[in-house]
């Protein structure tokens, strides 16, 4: 599960490592290297985040999906065998889903083998 964003997280993607203080809506810019940024920018950072959460919810349900079947390709490649075309073929899909797939809401499983 993936946490929600709040603007904190929007004020450290424009700042890596910055130093402030955010209680609610009022920030407290504590970092002597880093400049603050301006409302709007941390507003359309925050609106960024956001609107790129249900991909990231898609990409982690995804990523949980390919390790579950790390097991199988580390086996075949310790035995010098090889990898199952089906399995290659669903772990492919599992990489590709996000060409096709926008939310949770729309995804459409491959089934695994």
């Amino acid at each position: 599960m993936i946490l929600p964003i709040d603007k904190s997280d929007a004020i450290l993607a424009l700042r890596p490592n910055a130093q402030f203080r955010l209680q609610g809506d009022v920030l407290t810019w504590t970092d002597p290297k880093l400049s603050e940024p301006t409302a709007k920018e941390i507003q359309t950072k925050y609106d960024e985040l956001v609107a790129a959460q249900p991909l990231n919810e898609v990409r982690a349900v995804r990523n949980m999906k390919l390790a579950e079947t790390d097991w199988v390709v580390t086996m075949h490649k310790e035995l010098g065998t090889n990898i199952p075309a089906a399995m290659k073929t669903y772990r492919q899909a599992l990489r590709d889903i996000t060409d096709s797939a926008t939310s949770l809401d729309d995804v459409t499983w491959p089934e695994k083998p």
